[in-house]
């Protein structure tokens, strides 16, 4: 082939022509000559003239290595390495490796630019920046502090609260221009906010530029969604940004409709999973560049890179889905109670319940109560009617098909007027020990944990493991415990037979449905999955309540009265004749609460009593799993603060075989234990450092077998 190259070439040169093959190879040899550096080790470049060093965050996210490193800046990545951009870097070098005065070797690893430094204070050489992978800053300083707060709340690592931050980068996304931001909208009017004592006054503040917080008790309805649309707007109103997070994509695509109705297209970005990675990414960009000073979003929203932030609002805290599967496992209520602090911005939480945390805030004046009166509640809440054990116990048709006689009436006429909502508790719950006369839970005397009935029969702590011999029922003096609850999958099946003229919908775990029409129907769904009806259900049953009271948890009446009335309150008010039935023991503090409709009344007297025992959220918890061995070895090395209190460990239910592993439960096959930490008031930050060092220093001795630690877990029991 040279032979051919060269009498072609000569023959053109003979002809007169152009050399053009020869001008290209002496113009190749000429540029040859020069030195280049070679990408990603860039041996022989120059550095950056100014500020030659690069502070990065390496995306190791591990304990021991939850700190910044210094690189080199070659002068041709000058321009794009600013502080914020992703970068890639040599990771993992020894001092050994060092080529004129340039540290080499160590695989490619991805990160972020921190900071540019005139000088560093490593001695030693220092490797080069390899590659700046966008010249987009992405993380910026607001950002990047609220990620090492939320970091140090829950003793994890920098880098793995960013992987929760700042989506992966899509390139076609980030080329696209992010449209021009629009002029603030005008302050909207009250509207529905007015049935709230503080609600103009909330409204006004946010409009004025103020931060008011507040906890907000929302009426039954449909109105919420465009009532937490008009608090956004209000907020843009005043120049400022505004982000809410809500606990599934159902429920944000509702506020994103009543935004677009009250604001219009552009205003708001709407960031959940369903959208794709793209269009996620593309969103989020607009977010960080202020094209776009709103955003609606599932928990990883929370992060959004919201400019001039006036407001977050969080609604429904109580579900388990604002709680983060990744580590650190944030929970979203606490993000943004950072993010309030950290911003100063105005801060919303609200819902048709209220959770202990909810009361907390309001208890110690941090955040004021946005409640209506009584006489509005009465207006919206349709009426609720109780059957209790004694009532199924006379009820000859409750006893053969699990359904009493008033459930009957009541979906038969409720039928006559439109559809009924059936809630049936999801399987698998366990049921707590409990007393058998008065249904107050079982606790240990030691550290008040919940009692649990083991293999042999004999009562145990699930907290501490110790042995109970002698129970006896503090409120009543009885000693029969109960553990039985009633099924739930039959009565649905007796539902379907009933009436089978009327068509039966299911919504669960296999299928969620959004919405269902008004027309007569029976809808089964488990807690969290029903569905809205066209102009609200005529009346709904709630089944088998002792299934969800009967959880061996500590929120478990909590969570029931929240389950309860997110299905009650989607049933017409009294006076368009809304019914709702509930089969649970009519004098339980839950099934009171629902009853006159209180759920805040209910949050403060779980408070008070948690304070008084010491349980979350008054004190802070800690849980520390793993084999036995590994666990007795972490609680001898860690140095906890002298006010905590060890509780257990104790073992861990196995996970069965052949399906995947609830959050934070061990591998199947593996036989784990648990320990719970207790701390006072005011210890929490000194509980997660302690815990943070000593899983540090267990990685950097590269322990072998697995140690969890979680910071407030969800499900101490």
């Amino acid at each position: 082939m040279s032979g051919e190259n060269g009498q072609g070439g000569g023959g053109a040169a003979a002809e007169g022509g152009p050399p053009e093959q020869l001008a290209l190879i002496r113009e190749s040899v000429r540029r040859a000559k020069a030195p280049r550096a070679k990408p990603r080790t860039w041996r022989g470049a120059e550095l950056a003239p100014e500020l030659p060093v690069a502070r990065v965050l390496v995306d190791k996210g591990v304990l021991h290595l939850d700190r910044y490193f210094d690189y080199a800046v070659p002068a041709e990545l000058d321009a794009e390495a600013q502080p914020g951009v992703r970068v890639r870097v040599r990771f993992g070098a020894g001092r050994g490796r060092v080529r004129e005065g340039r540290r080499e070797g160590g695989g490619l690893i991805d990160g972020f630019l921190i900071e540019r430094l005139a000088a560093s204070d490593y001695s030693g050489p220092l490797a080069a920046l390899a590659q700046v992978v966008s010249p987009e800053p992405v993380l910026g300083e607001e950002l990047l502090g609220l990620a090492r707060a939320v970091a140090d709340r829950y003793a994890g690592s920098l880098a793995d609260v960013l992987q929760l931050a700042v989506p992966p980068r899509n390139a076609r996304a980030e080329q696209r221009p992010s449209p021009a931001p629009l002029p603030p909208p005008p302050a909207p009017e009250p509207g529905s906010w007015a049935r709230y004592e503080r609600g103009s006054a909330f409204l006004e503040s946010l409009a004025a530029g103020g931060a008011p917080r507040a906890v907000w008790n929302a009426l039954p309805g449909p109105e919420w969604s465009r009532e937490l649309a008009r608090a956004v707007a209000a907020t843009l109103a005043s120049g400022r940004g505004a982000l809410v997070v809500v606990p599934d994509g159902r429920t944000a695509a509702r506020v994103d409709g009543a935004l677009t109705a009250l604001l219009g297209e552009g205003r708001h970005a709407l960031l959940t999973a369903d959208a794709g990675p793209e269009k996620r990414y593309r969103e989020w960009l607009a977010v960080r560049r202020g094209s776009v000073r709103a955003v609606v979003g599932t928990r990883a929203a929370m992060f959004a890179p919201v400019r001039d932030l006036g407001l977050v609002a969080l609604w429904d805290d109580g579900d388990d889905s604002h709680s983060e599967l990744h580590a650190p496992q944030p929970h979203a209520r606490e993000v943004l109670l950072l993010r309030a602090a950290q911003d100063r911005c105005a801060f919303l939480m609200g819902g048709w319940s209220c959770t202990v945390e909810g009361a907390q805030l309001v208890e110690s004046g941090w955040a004021q109560g946005l409640v209506a009166a009584r006489e509005q509640v009465r207006r919206a809440a349709p009426l609720v009617r109780t059957v209790g054990d004694q009532d199924l116990a006379r009820d000859e048709a409750a006893r053969a098909a699990r359904l009493p006689t008033l459930a009957w009436q009541t979906v038969r006429e409720g039928l006559r007027h439109g559809p009924v909502l059936v809630q049936v508790p999801r399987r698998g719950y366990v049921p707590r020990m409990a007393c058998a006369q008065c249904r107050a839970a079982a606790r240990c005397r030691h550290c008040a944990g919940p009692l649990e009935a083991r293999d042999g029969g004999a009562l145990g702590c699930g907290w501490c493991g110790r042995e109970e011999s002698a129970w006896h029922c503090p409120e009543c003096g009885s000693f029969r415990l109960r553990a039985q609850v009633v099924g739930a999958r039959r009565t649905a099946e007796e539902l379907g037979r009933a009436f089978p003229a009327v068509p039966v919908r299911t919504s669960g775990r296999e299928q969620v449905l959004d919405t269902v029409p008004g027309a007569p129907a029976l809808v089964v769904s488990t807690p969290g999955a029903e569905p809205v009806a066209e102009g609200g259900y005529a009346a709904a049953l709630l089944l088998d309540g002792w299934a969800m009271l009967g959880r061996p948890d500590l929120r478990a009446g909590e969570d029931a009265l929240r389950r309860w009335i997110a299905a009650a309150a989607l049933v017409r008010p009294q006076g368009d004749g809304g019914t709702v039935v509930v089969v649970a023991e009519p004098t339980l503090r839950p099934v009171q609460a629902l009853v006159r409709w209180d759920p805040v009344g209910h949050a403060v007297r779980e408070l008070a009593e948690r304070a008084e025992l010491g349980f979350p959220p008054v004190s802070r918890m800690a849980a520390v799993s793993g084999k036995g061995e590994a666990v007795a070895a972490f609680l001898t090395a860690v140095e906890l603060p002298g006010e905590a209190e060890v509780l257990g460990p104790v073992p861990l239910p196995p996970s069965p075989a052949g399906r995947p592993a609830r959050p934070g439960a061990p591998p199947p096959g593996e036989h784990w234990e648990r320990a719970l930490i207790r701390v006072p008031p005011g210890r929490g930050a000194a509980l997660a450092a302690a815990l943070k060092a000593a899983q540090a220093a267990r990685m950097a001795r590269g322990g072998q077998d697995a140690v969890r630690v979680r910071i407030d877990p969800p499900d101490i029991g």
